[in-house]
């Protein structure tokens, strides 16, 4: 990795050294095994190619001023991933045995972990499919849960800045009672039309409705959303939003910072009333929001008026990352130290 160029890497796949993988055979969880092979080999009746039996997650590790790596929150994920597999009766795995892979391939592809100054960071995801063969529609008989590392860089090439999302009211990401809260596959083949559409126009996100009513604010397709009123921070809560990791972790130092955190239903015409709006997740922390177009009724809210992300996005931006990163205390216990 000695003439790799960490600041100009891409969010993309990359070839590491290694993936740990598990498999869930006659009621019970095997032994994790350490694998060097990029394929996995599956039945062509498995229910993962049928029936979207497949759940997965995206966390990060970082690397510290002091060298030490650190992956963050990585217990949230494994809750999650339990969530996606009662969501789609998959096979629940313990949120320890979680926990032992991602520290396993951390350690295993500690090369791979980009340098403190970088702006770059080691992505890892984890995954669980269905196997077995069989054509009726039932939960599989087996399972594989698998996680894979590879670095990365910012998720928008300019790391911390503006950019536009739109509106679309012919598009829903996932039904209200649907599969909107649990992280599978299906909601992101359902968000990729509407988020094509919206790139070829220039934006870099949809911000769907709710799939009901179309009154309501719901998320972005890779994203959740919130704004800042005032003292507010305000994010929409409904049955279809993925409850983000990160958000989650947002609302927290936002009301250390003296902010009221509202998580309730916003109505669509609220967006006209922030002072600043942003979209969040684990790929690109907070990326905030410039102007959010109304494609359907032709109508534009600038958020960003003077052109700039707002101070409340950025000071929470910054806070975040730090946290990540080791530049400042973790006092809610959310690092977890690879040693």
């Amino acid at each position: 990795m000695e003439n790799m160029n960490w600041s100009d890497l891409a969010f993309g796949y990359m070839k590491t050294d290694y993936n740990v993988r598990c498999y869930y055979r006659d009621g019970k969880w095997g032994e994790l095994e350490v694998s060097s092979s990029e394929i996995i080999n599956i039945h062509m009746a498995a229910t993962c190619l049928h029936y979207g039996q497949e759940s997965f997650e995206g966390l990060k590790a970082f690397k510290g001023k002091d060298g030490k790596i650190r992956v963050f929150r990585m217990d949230e994920n494994g809750k999650r991933m339990q969530a996606s597999s009662r969501g789609i009766k998959m096979a629940e795995l313990p949120v320890e045995m979680f926990e032992e892979a991602v520290r396993k391939v951390v350690k295993l592809n500690e090369r791979f972990v980009p340098p403190y100054e970088s702006g770059a960071a080691l992505y890892i995801r984890p995954l669980m499919i269905g196997l077995g063969a069989q054509v009726g529609v039932k939960p599989a008989p087996e399972y594989m849960f698998m996680v894979f590392v590879t670095p990365v860089g910012p998720y928008f090439k300019g790391g911390f800045q503006l950019s536009k999302v739109c509106i679309m009211r012919e598009f829903d990401r996932a039904a209200p009672y649907g599969t909107g809260t649990i992280k599978v596959g299906g909601n992101y083949a359902a968000s990729l039309v509407a988020g094509e559409i919206a790139h070829s126009k220039g934006y870099a996100a949809v911000l769907y409705l709710d799939p009901k009513e179309k009154k309501y604010l719901d998320e972005c397709g890779p994203a959740n959303f919130f704004g800042i009123r005032g003292n507010s921070y305000i994010t929409p809560q409904s049955h279809s939003i993925l409850p983000s990791i990160t958000n989650k972790s947002l609302q927290q130092l936002a009301e250390d910072m003296g902010l009221t955190v509202e998580r309730r239903p916003v109505p669509f015409e609220e967006i006209a009333t922030f002072d600043e709006a942003a979209e969040c997740g684990t790929a690109a922390v907070i990326a905030p929001i410039s102007q959010i177009d109304d494609l359907d009724e032709n109508k534009s809210y600038v958020i960003a008026k003077d052109g700039k992300p707002g101070p409340v996005c950025e000071k929470l931006y910054h806070k975040l990352r730090g946290i990540q990163y080791g530049d400042e205390p973790d006092t809610y216990g959310w690092v977890t130290i690879i040693e």
